[in-house]
């Protein structure tokens, strides 16, 4: 498949296969319509879950699972995947249909679920490639839209009142990531131990709470085939509740990185590619979350930039080790110093 058609399905590795007839049986047992001959191919994209499309009886699902190997506490929580996922079921956020969740490893070995396959294009690359001016605009419209739709959904009208403590969310997370970056460390990175310093003396004093995705980029939203809006958002692994501003730095943060694996974006012409400046994307999402400003938003970019590099310094550590859903893994080490490097920059600049 194409970069624009959607991630690229591979024959299923054998560190990643599983037993496809015990998955057959169960499957058949558990989910209704389920029958026929069931064949299994891999997607190679992702770094943390693998993830599987599995075709049976002219249907097609999608199977999401536990890496196997020893895995750091609280990771790979495909059970809270499925949980956020069929709790927005009813809500503007677009989500695919969640049909099982298997919290049995004696099945395939680990914990997983299936979800419908919902049929589009992805564009692992925020710069939109392929795109008209017009589709784009259309795309980041409706994708800044549906982050400021997630925000506004209240966590206990769909059941999600206790998914996380609302409060103290960033002193958490900057604690949590600094705990699995030691554990997997590899190289010392000067910048990585500069920010586990000043990250915690410089939390933001507001502490908002929403539910956030935790990884809201291009590359996990699904457009139409024949249209360039999002049609399901994907791969909701580190959703909790939590400060909205997480997602939006996150998002940002592609406004600041010198080098992206997906390619360029920093510098180019967004006003003749039809791409929102950064400003015009905060614009835009204050317009949708009815938010009159944000004047901290460079606090929380840096903050995401901090948590990427851990999370690929574990993705990293897992690709050496040979558990990595993803063949791309061990080329990625270097990002972990690069995404660090460039939030000391932003520190040392301007905060």
């Amino acid at each position: 498949m194409s970069e624009n058609g959607g991630p690229p399905l591979i024959d299923v590795s054998a560190a990643l296969s599983f037993d496809e007839i015990a998955l057959q049986s169960y499957l058949s047992d558990q989910l209704p319509g389920f029958s026929g001959d069931l064949r299994v191919r891999q997607f190679n994209a992702g770094q943390s879950n693998p993830t599987y499309q599995l075709v049976a009886g002219g249907r097609k699902y999608v199977l999401r699972k536990k890496p196997p190997g020893t895995l750091l506490p609280s990771a790979h929580a495909v059970d809270r995947e499925y949980r956020v996922m069929h709790a927005l079921r009813d809500t503007p956020v677009p989500v695919p249909e969640m049909l099982h969740l298997c919290m049995d490893p004696s099945v395939i070995g680990t914990d997983f679920y299936v979800m419908e396959m919902v049929e589009g294009r992805v564009f692992h690359d925020p710069s939109l490639p392929g795109l008209s001016p017009p589709e784009r605009r259309a795309f980041y419209d409706s994708f800044i839209k549906a982050l400021a739709e997630l925000h506004a959904v209240k966590p206990d009208a769909v059941g999600l009142g206790d998914f996380g403590r609302p409060l103290g969310y960033l002193s958490r997370q900057v604690a949590r990531w600094s705990k699995q970056y030691k554990a997997t460390e590899t190289e010392t990175i000067d910048a990585m131990d500069k920010l586990m310093n000043w990250l915690p003396a410089n939390l933001p004093e507001d502490d908002e709470a929403a539910i956030v995705h935790g990884d809201f980029r291009p590359g996990n939203a699904i457009v139409g085939s024949s249209t360039p809006e999002v049609i399901a958002l994907l791969d909701w692994e580190l959703c909790t509740l939590g400060h909205p501003l997480a997602d939006l730095g996150y998002v940002c943060a592609n406004y600041h990185a010198d080098s992206l694996p997906t390619g360029q974006f920093k510098g180019l012409d967004f006003q003749g590619l039809g791409i929102p400046t950064e400003q015009e994307f905060i614009d835009l999402y204050c317009h949708y979350a009815g938010r009159e400003k944000i004047d901290n938003h460079l606090f929380f970019v840096v903050f995401s930039f901090f948590r990427s590099a851990a999370i690929i310094q574990g993705v990293f550590k897992r690709g050496l080790e040979g558990n990595a859903s993803s063949q791309k893994a061990l080329k990625l080490g270097h990002l972990a110093r690069v995404r660090a490097e460039n939030a000391w920059r932003i520190v040392e600049e301007n905060l």
